[in-house]
């Protein structure tokens, strides 16, 4: 599970628990102007994952690390895809960040309300 926060300019990912094994990941730090904004998506584990570069993939039980599918660089960190939000990125390596989080409604809100924002102070996070 992952835990999605803004603060100083920056959309920050930390990968929680055992997630930051499977995942080779423990942090991402993204720039708010290069996030495009965050989706719910309860299906996006239908969708390919295209070639595992660093992770863990069971299907059905987790996807997890850095994939490469279409000609672009995906994060994964989803058990359970009821709880997946979808973080679209620019100009970053990853173009999107496909996380699993505690209150995925909450998580797309804070996404969509400080997206491509210039530097700001913290801002309450989703737990």
């Amino acid at each position: 599970m992952a835990h999605v926060s803004v603060s100083n300019g920056l959309l920050v990912v930390e990968i929680e628990g055992l997630d930051r094994l499977w995942a080779v990941k423990s942090r991402i730090e993204i720039p708010l102007g290069n996030v495009r904004g965050a989706t719910l998506d309860p299906g996006i584990l239908r969708e390919p994952k295209g070639v595992k570069a660093g992770g863990t993939y069971f299907p059905g039980l987790i996807t997890a690390g850095t994939f490469r599918s279409g000609g672009e660089w995906v994060f994964w960190d989803v058990k359970n895809p009821a709880r997946a939000v979808v973080i679209e990125l620019a100009d970053e390596r990853y173009s999107r960040l496909i996380v699993e989080v505690d209150d995925p409604h909450a998580t797309v809100d804070l996404v969509e309300r400080r997206k491509g924002a210039p530097p700001a102070g913290p801002v309450a996070a989703e737990r």
